[in-house]
C-alpha cells in the first residue's frame, strides 16, 4: 500500500514535467496519458492552486494577424519551440481564502481539443472538489474559459457556486444585437454564453472593473482582447499576484514580441495596449502572475528582455 502511495505522489509531481515535454517536443495530436498535472503554493494565507487542463494545437499560420508568418516562426525558435504548429495550454487556477474557495474561469469542459478536458480529472488528484467550489470568477467569456461551467447536456459542473463576471462583458455578449458588431470568428460566442450561464442564471452576479469581487480579489480591466476583459490582483498579508488571463496567450511568442496581434483578439490594438501597460507593470513591481496560456505550472514572473519580456516560470522543482 505504501509503495502504491508513493508511486501516485510521484507521478503527480513528475506531471508538470512531463506536460510541458510534450508540448515542447511536438506531441501527436493524440495526447498520450500523462499523469495528474496541478501545482499549489501559498499566497499568504491564501492556498493557490493551478491546475492542468490540457492544451490544443494549431498551424502557426494565420496565428499573428501582424507579423509574416517567418518572423513569427523565427520568435518560436528562439523559445525551442516547434514552428509550423502551435500548442495552446490551458490552466485553470483556485485560490482557496480559507473562506471560499474561487475558480478563476472553467477551463474546456473536455468539449474543445482531444488534447484538453484534464481539468475534472487533476481537480480530484488536487484534493479539489467542484462542489466546493463558492464562486467561478469569469475573467472573459471565450469558449475556453466557459465551456467547463457545464457538462455536455448543459449540468451544471460547479453545483454550489456563484458566477461572477465583469459587467461589459456580460453587456455584450448577452446582447444579441451585438453579433454583427463583433468579428466573425467570435459570433459563437453569443450562443454559448447563454448555454454555459444557463444553469447559472439565479446565481450570475455582475461586478464593475476596479471591484473587490472577493475580500482579497480585485478586478483590473484589461480590455481588448474582449470587450470586458478582466485580470485580477489577489492579495494578502502583505503578498500579491495577478491572474493575467489573456493578456497574452503564449508567452514566448506574445511577451516577447508584445506587438503581436493574435486572431484570438476582439480588438488587436487595445489588446496590445492592455498588453504592454500590464507586462510593464508585472515587471516593474515584480510582481507574480499566473496565465492561462502559459507552460504550466503558468506560475511565475515576467521579466524585461530586450524589447519584450520573458516569462520565468515558478521553480516548482
Amino acid at each position: 500500500m505504501e509503495t502504491t502511495r508513493r508511486a501516485a505522489l510521484i507521478a503527480a509531481l513528475a506531471a508538470p514535467a512531463l506536460a510541458g515535454r510534450a508540448m515542447a517536443q511536438g506531441a501527436a495530436s493524440t495526447a498520450l496519458p500523462q499523469a495528474p498535472g496541478w501545482y499549489r503554493f501559498m499566497l499568504g494565507g491564501f492556498t493557490v492552486t493551478t491546475v492542468f487542463d490540457g492544451f490544443s494545437r494549431r498551424s502557426a499560420e494565420g496565428l499573428v494577424r501582424n507579423a509574416p508568418l517567418p518572423e513569427v516562426q523565427a520568435t518560436l525558435a528562439e523559445s525551442f519551440l516547434p514552428t509550423a504548429t502551435y500548442d495552446g495550454p490551458y490552466t485553470v487556477t483556485f485560490v482557496d481564502t480559507g473562506r471560499l474557495l474561487v475558480a478563476f474561469d472553467a477551463g474546456t469542459g473536455g468539449q474543445m481539443a482531444p488534447t484538453a478536458g484534464l481539468l475534472g480529472a487533476n481537480m480530484a488528484a488536487a484534493g479539489l472538489d467542484p462542489a466546493k467550489v463558492g464562486l467561478v470568477v469569469i475573467t472573459h467569456c471565450h469558449q475556453d474559459h466557459i465551456h467547463g461551467l457545464t457538462t455536455r447536456d448543459g449540468s451544471a459542473v460547479f453545483p454550489n457556486a456563484e458566477v461572477a463576471v465583469a459587467e461589459p462583458e456580460w453587456a455584450w455578449w448577452s446582447d444579441a444585437g451585438n453579433e454583427s458588431r463583433s468579428p466573425e470568428g467570435q459570433r459563437v460566442n453569443f450562443a454559448n454564453v447563454a448555454r454555459r450561464f444557463a444553469p447559472y442564471r439565479d446565481r450570475t452576479r455582475r461586478f464593475a472593473p476596479g471591484a473587490e469581487v472577493s475580500p482579497g480579489i480585485h478586478a483590473v480591466a484589461a480590455f481588448g482582447h474582449t470587450p470586458g476583459h478582466c485580470i485580477f490582483r489577489v492579495a494578502d498579508a502583505g503578498q500579491q499576484m495577478m491572474v493575467l488571463a489573456d493578456t497574452t496567450h503564449r508567452p514566448e511568442l506574445f511577451a516577447r514580441r508584445p506587438g503581436m496581434q493574435s486572431l484570438f483578439e476582439f480588438d488587436a490594438p487595445a489588446a496590445e495596449a492592455t498588453r504592454r501597460r500590464v507586462l510593464d507593470k508585472v515587471a516593474t513591481d515584480r510582481i507574480q502572475v499566473i496565465g492561462y496560456h502559459f507552460p504550466f505550472p503558468a506560475a511565475g514572473h515576467i521579466a524585461r528582455d530586450g524589447q519584450g519580456y520573458r516569462y520565468v516560470r515558478a521553480d516548482w522543482g
